[in-house]
């Protein structure tokens, strides 16, 4: 892609999601992530109405009479953007792939966070760390974060969230806010993930395709793999090929949904082709 291509497209998303994140999301990301960071600032005569669980007891009985802690918002938050770059987000069906979709996610998210003043950081993975862009804030830096979205070739087409969640756990050593999105066709993730999701704030965001749900019937078909570039002859007239598929497929969700809501994490699910917009906007609701 040249540059005048990339940066054609860099402003097409710039100006698709920066709307939704000045019209939409800007709010609800601050009153769904704000005062998750308090920090004490002072103590002060207690005066009606304050809350009693904010007593400082110490003081109280040095003075003999109430006095309350004060905190103070940390409004600066960090958010990470844990983004797979593996060869199975290279499919789509619909008008667009699984990582053009991701690329649009995670650009309003990154969006939403600029206009609330926090730093976004961006790690790219597949079955290791392909990328690592440290937190910064404004509005050049995330749009360095959806060039390389857009443009970015990894090394290995295979996923290991584990190795990634490990990375983001070694780097960020204050609580941040965490997006992971992925089509999460992988495993071996769910106890890297208890120990993440009790330091930070995580979410999970898995983009998938209809079409991967169920193999459709279409007698004898030749298959590509896309993570190991395999490709191998499927009779798909097969009843039992048709339900292992399917087994194989809702097992691998059901294992994402339990890893991360088990964790205490967040679970989002976005098909391609239905709208991301009212699905994060109605997660942060629920949370706000």
């Amino acid at each position: 892609m040249d540059t005048k291509e990339l940066l054609k497209k860099v402003r097409k998303i710039e100006i698709k999601t920066r709307r939704l994140s000045d019209h939409i999301f800007g709010g609800e990301y601050h009153s769904t992530f704000k005062g998750r960071g308090m920090t004490f600032s002072e103590v002060r005569q207690y005066q009606f109405g304050d809350d009693v669980r904010n007593i400082d007891w110490n003081v109280t009985a040095r003075y003999s009479e109430p006095y309350v802690k004060v905190f103070e918002e940390e409004r600066e938050l960090t958010m990470m953007l844990m983004v797979d770059v593996s060869g199975s987000e290279l499919f789509g069906t619909e008008q667009q792939f699984k990582n053009e979709v991701v690329t649009e996610i995670a650009a309003t998210l990154a969006f939403s966070a600029t206009q609330n003043n926090d730093k976004i950081g961006l790690i790219l993975f597949s079955d290791k760390v392909e990328l690592y862009i440290p937190p910064k804030k404004g509005r050049s830096h995330v749009l360095r974060v959806i060039r390389e979205l857009i443009e970015f070739k990894p090394e290995s087409k295979q996923t290991n969230i584990a190795e990634a969640l490990k990375f983001m756990q070694n780097v960020m050593k204050k609580k941040a806010i965490v997006f992971v999105l992925s089509d999460f066709i992988a495993d071996d993730y769910h106890q890297t993930m208890k120990i993440v999701s009790g330091k930070h704030d995580v979410t999970g965001i898995r983009v998938y395709d209809k079409r991967e749900e169920n193999i459709p019937n279409l007698g004898m078909v030749q298959m590509e793999d896309e993570e190991t570039g395999e490709f191998m002859l499927v009779n798909t007239l097969s009843k039992s090929v048709r339900r292992n598929y399917a087994k194989f497929y809702n097992q691998k969700v059901d294992y994402y949904k339990e890893s991360f809501t088990k964790s205490g994490a967040g679970a989002i699910d976005c098909r391609v082709g239905e709208s991301y917009v009212k699905k994060l906007l109605g997660y942060f609701k629920r949370r706000g």
